[in-house]
C-alpha cells in the first residue's frame, strides 16, 4: 500500500483534512464546503467543484469521522446575464439583471418559483444520483433572515482595515484567460470560469468615495445598481441611492435586503462555518482572485482560517452533439448520467487528482471509457487490481453509505449500444439480440442489463448523428452480389454455411475472422499474417456493404446476431 499513498489523492486529502480539524477544533465535526451558483444551469465543470469534497468527506466519513460537506447555493448573487441556449429564456430576462437569483422568474413553462430553484433542483437530482450526501445552505435565507447580521456589522465596522486589505490587489492587472497549460481558454472553459459559485470577484470598491463592503437591493426596483452614500457606525444607519432614482435610509441592524460584497462575503462564512475544507478553480489561483484575497481577511477581520484545498483543473467534454446541449455546448451532470451510470461518471472525477484536467467523452471515446472500466472491474474482482486503482474503483461504485444501485449483468456498452442502434430500441428484438449473445446464460429479462441498456440507447439516440445509424437493408443488393468474383461469393459461402454452428457472440467472432483463412488454405486459428489482417478488412468491409450499405458499422459479430440468420443469408444472396 505504500505506492498507493503516493497517488490516492483522496486518502492524502483525508490525512490533511482530519490533522488540519483537530488543530483547529478538536473533537469538532469536520467541515468540507463547496460553493454553487445558480445562475443558470451548473454544468460538469462546475460538478468538480462538488465531487473533491464529497470525495474527501466520503472518505472521512468511512474513517468514522464525524464530517458535514456543506454546498452553499449563491443564490443570492445578483443576476448578471442572461445565459445561451435555455429552453424558456429569451432577451426578455435582461430586465432582471441585477437581481438576486431568487427574485428572477424561472424559465417559462418550469414548475420551480424562481430561477434559482429551477437551476438548483436540476443540479440536486444529480447530485442524488451520484450520492453525494450533503447539507445545503441557501444563501438568500441566510441573508434575509439576519443569519450573518453580526458579521455584516462587524465588516462595516472594520470597512477601512478590509478597503486596506484589497488596495494591496486592485492595481494587479487582471490574469489573461488562460488554462494550466498557459493556452487560451476555450469556450467551455471560459463558460466553466464564469459559472463557479466565486465569479463575481466583486469587492466594493465601485461604491463612491468612500468604501462599503455592503450592497443593499434596491426597495424599489429590487436590484443592486445601488451606492451607498452615508454609514453611521453607533446608530447603523445606512443610506444609499439606486440608478433607478430610488434611495432610503435603513438600520443595518434590522436591515435584511442586501449582502456582503464577495471578496468580504467568501472569508466572513468560512469564519461563520468553520471551512476547514474547501477546494477553488485555477480562476481563483491567481494573485487579487478572490480566494488568495480571502485569506488575507479572514483572520485579520473575521477571527477565521482559510481553508486547506486544493486548486482544481477544469473539465472539459470530448464531442458532444449540440442537440442535446443544456447550455449552448456545455453540459450538465444530467446530460452525462443520461448516457452513463453514475458509478463511471464518479470514476472520472476519483481517479484524477484535482488539479489534473481530463474529458468525459459524449463520442466515440465513451466506449473505451466503459472497456476501461469494465477491465478494472474485473481486477478488482480477481485480486490483481493495484492499490490506487482499487481506491478510485471502491470511491466510485459507493459511499460510506452503501454500494450505489448497479447494473446485475453488466454486458459491454459497446455491445448493447451497437444492439440500440441496430433495433432502434424495440424491446422483443433487443431482448432476443441479447439473450443470443451467450446462449448458454440467455437474458430473462432486459431489467438484468439496466440501467446500462437505457444509457447506451440515450448515447444512440441523442450522441450519435443520424447519418452515423445503422440501418440493416431491406432488401439484397442484387447490382453488388452479381458483380462478386469467385473468391468474395466463396468467402459469403463459408460464413452462411457456419452461421448455425456459430450462433453465439464467441462463435461468430471466430467464424468471421476464420473465413479468409480458410480461403488462404490456413488453419481457422492460424496466427494473422499482414496480407492476412489485409484480406480480412476487406472481407469485413464487403460484409457490411451487403449488410447495411456502407464499409464500416457495429461489430460484426452483433450485427450478425442483431440482423438474424435467416436474413443474414437473403442479404448475402442465400436466401430462398
Amino acid at each position: 500500500m505504500a505506492g498507493s499513498t503516493e497517488t490516492d489523492w483522496v486518502s492524502r486529502f483525508a490525512d490533511d483534512v482530519i490533522a488540519e480539524s483537530e488543530r483547529r477544533a478538536p473533537g469538532k465535526t469536520v467541515v468540507v464546503a463547496s460553493g454553487l451558483s445558480p445562475s443558470g444551469p451548473i454544468h460538469l465543470g462546475n460538478l468538480r467543484e462538488v465531487m473533491t469534497p464529497h470525495l474527501v468527506a466520503d472518505e472521512i466519513r468511512r474513517r468514522g469521522h464525524e464530517v458535514r460537506h456543506l454546498i452553499s447555493w449563491d443564490d443570492y448573487d445578483r443576476y448578471r446575464k442572461v445565459p445561451n441556449g435555455v429552453a424558456g429564456v429569451d432577451p426578455s430576462w435582461a430586465e432582471h439583471i441585477g437581481k438576486p437569483l431568487t427574485s428572477v422568474p424561472a424559465p417559462a413553462g418550469s414548475p420551480y418559483p424562481n430561477w434559482a430553484e429551477h437551476f438548483k433542483a436540476q443540479m440536486a437530482a444529480s447530485l442524488a444520483a451520484l450520492g453525494v450526501a450533503y447539507d445545503p445552505i441557501s444563501q438568500t435565507a441566510q441573508y434575509t433572515s439576519g443569519a450573518y447580521r453580526e458579521q455584516i456589522l462587524h465588516a462595516m465596522r472594520h470597512r477601512a482595515d478590509i478597503d486596506a486589505i484589497l488596495a494591496q490587489y486592485r492595481t494587479k492587472k487582471a490574469p489573461a484567460k488562460q488554462n494550466q497549460q498557459n493556452k487560451p481558454l476555450d469556450e467551455a472553459e471560459i463558460a466553466a470560469a464564469e459559472g463557479s459559485g466565486a465569479a463575481a470577484e466583486d469587492d466594493g470598491s465601485g461604491s463612491g468615495s468612500a468604501y462599503y463592503p455592503y450592497k443593499p437591493y434596491c426597495v424599489e426596483c429590487g436590484k443592486d445598481f445601488t451606492t451607498v452614500t452615508a454609514y453611521d457606525d453607533k446608530t447603523t444607519e445606512l443610506t444609499y441611492t439606486c440608478t433607478c432614482g430610488a434611495g432610503e435610509t435603513v438600520r443595518l441592524s434590522e436591515f435584511n435586503r442586501g449582502k456582503l460584497v464577495w471578496k468580504v462575503d467568501w472569508p466572513m462564512r468560512w469564519a461563520y462555518e468553520g471551512v476547514v475544507f474547501e477546494p477553488s478553480g485555477v480562476d481563483h489561483s491567481s494573485p487579487g482572485s478572490s480566494f488568495q484575497v480571502g485569506g488575507q481577511i479572514v483572520g485579520p477581520i473575521f477571527g477565521g482560517e482559510q481553508p486547506i484545498g486544493p486548486m482544481y483543473a477544469f473539465v472539459g467534454i470530448s464531442g458532444m452533439a449540440k442537440m442535446s446541449s443544456s447550455k449552448g455546448g456545455v453540459p450538465v451532470p444530467e446530460d452525462a448520467l443520461r448516457i452513463m451510470e453514475p458509478q463511471l461518471l464518479r470514476w472520472l472525477y476519483a481517479r484524477r487528482r484535482p488539479n489534473q484536467s481530463f474529458k468525459i467523452a459524449f463520442d466515440q471515446e465513451i466506449q473505451r471509457l466503459y472497456d476501461e472500466w469494465d477491465a478494472l472491474t474485473r481486477k478488482v474482482e480477481d485480486g490483481t487490481v493495484l492499490p490506487a486503482d482499487a481506491a478510485a474503483y471502491s470511491r466510485a461504485v459507493g459511499t460510506a453509505a452503501g454500494e450505489l444501485p448497479r447494473t446485475p449483468r453488466p454486458m459491454p456498452y459497446r455491445t448493447l449500444a451497437s444492439v440500440a442502434d441496430i433495433t432502434a430500441g424495440a424491446q422483443a428484438q433487443t431482448l432476443r439480440i441479447l439473450s443470443e449473445l451467450d446462449p448458454e446464460r440467455p437474458l430473462a429479462s432486459l431489467d438484468e442489463v439496466r440501467p446500462r441498456l437505457d444509457r447506451a440507447e440515450a448515447w444512440i439516440t441523442t450522441q450519435v448523428p443520424a447519418e452515423q445509424r445503422t440501418v440493416v437493408r431491406a432488401e439484397p443488393d442484387t447490382e453488388r452480389l452479381a458483380a462478386l468474383d469467385d473468391s468474395d461469393r466463396g468467402a459469403l459461402k463459408l460464413l452462411a454455411d457456419g452461421l448455425a454452428s456459430h450462433w453465439s457472440l464467441d462463435g461468430l467472432t471466430t467464424l468471421v475472422y476464420a473465413v479468409p483463412k480458410i480461403q488462404a488454405g490456413l488453419a481457422p486459428d492460424a496466427k494473422p499474417t499482414p496480407e492476412l489482417k489485409v484480406a480480412q478488412r476487406s472481407f469485413f468491409a464487403l460484409l457490411y456493404e451487403l449488410l447495411v450499405g456502407r464499409d464500416t458499422g457495429p461489430r460484426l459479430p452483433t450485427l450478425l446476431l442483431a440482423v438474424g440468420q435467416d436474413r443474414v443469408r437473403t442479404l448475402l444472396g442465400f436466401g430462398g
